[in-house]
């Protein structure tokens, strides 16, 4: 069996050496149609495009990317060349949880922000969502959820988030279609419907947020300052929308340690699954150097403001940021 698999997946090489005599790992952006034409099986994530244009007379059966977001899959396509595949629901909820939980804390320490006597609006409470829900409980905040796919009674709408939040967290899916369709959702309306003039924090996808919107917002004042770690066109940004919010990062609130091996293990079972083969075992993640020293801050694991720093004073290295990610693990609660 031959599987072409992204070469910053970490951690998953020696499981599938142990499934496969034919393992090919190349820049996820760069695979194409020769790469993956005799190939069994992809293992990706969000830079390679599974199409139409990739996938055409392949030999492909299965594709697994090792992400929570499936945006970059073909869905409708690869139902129609009978192509299986799967994502990972939840595999980076809780590095997620733990990049907002200490980027509220930054604003904290350095904006001036009263978590207990503030009102933090979740939208969208999935995996993700409902991690950081009780990230903001345990802060002391007033927290109000919004998300009208789950029809929970206790959620309020959109139109409550804009009028009665201090902090919007946005945790959705892109989609572009259907009655509640995520791309743009914060856009020029919504900034003008907000009463109150809040932080932003974004952590879903970059589509979500309309970032000409949210700079122009940040500019008059309707937005008070801004958290953002996706952007609209990645790996190129608005370098301006960049240098004027809090905390901007390269879309890696998603990558501790401990959430890749996740993603990896949902991918390992995934493949053995669908071709039948023994499992080789759990993968773990790597352990904190020696010096590492736990206080009891959650910012002793991780402190956003390092990673937002390299990319402020170095835009054009998105990629290579990302692709280089030091040793990250997430804190416990017990």
């Amino acid at each position: 069996m031959k599987i072409i698999v992204d070469d910053k997946i970490p951690y998953i090489h020696e499981k599938l050496a142990l499934l496969a005599s034919d393992v090919v790992y190349l820049r996820g952006a760069a695979i194409t149609a020769d790469d993956v034409k005799d190939a069994d099986s992809l293992i990706v994530r969000t830079r390679t495009l599974c199409n139409e244009q990739l996938l055409s007379g392949s030999k492909v059966q299965f594709i697994a990317t090792a992400t929570i977001g499936f945006d970059h899959i073909d869905t409708a396509y690869l139902k129609q060349a009978g192509i299986a595949w799967t994502n990972c629901p939840g595999c980076n909820s809780g590095s997620v949880s733990q990049y907002v939980e200490c980027s509220l804390l930054q604003m904290k320490e350095h904006l001036g922000l009263n978590l207990q006597h503030s009102t933090i609006g979740i939208v969208g409470c999935g995996h993700v969502g409902s991690k950081v829900k009780d990230v903001a409980e345990r802060l002391g905040m007033k927290v109000l959820v919004c998300d009208p796919l789950l029809n929970h009674s206790g959620f309020v709408s959109f139109d409550v988030i804009e009028h009665e939040c201090d902090v919007i967290t946005f945790h959705v899916p892109l989609t572009h279609e259907g009655p509640y369709a995520t791309y743009h959702l914060a856009d020029e309306k919504f900034f003008h419907c907000l009463t109150r003039v809040p932080y932003i924090i974004n952590t879903s996808r970059g589509e979500v947020v309309d970032n000409d919107a949210l700079l122009l917002a940040l500019q008059e004042g309707r937005v008070r300052d801004a958290v953002i770690d996706v952007w609209e066109g990645e790996p190129k940004l608005n370098e301006a929308l960049l240098q004027r919010v809090f905390i901007g990062t390269p879309h890696i609130a998603g990558y501790s340690a401990d959430g890749k091996v996740n993603a990896d293990n949902m991918v390992i079972e995934a493949l053995c699954r669908h071709f039948c083969l023994p499992h080789p075992g759990l993968i773990v993640p790597p352990e904190l150097p020696s010096s590492f020293q736990d206080t009891g801050s959650p910012l002793d694991y991780y402190n956003p403001m390092v990673d937002s720093q390299q990319l402020k004073n170095e835009p054009s290295k998105f990629e290579n940021l990302r692709n280089n990610y030091p040793l990250r693990r997430e804190k416990l609660h017990n």
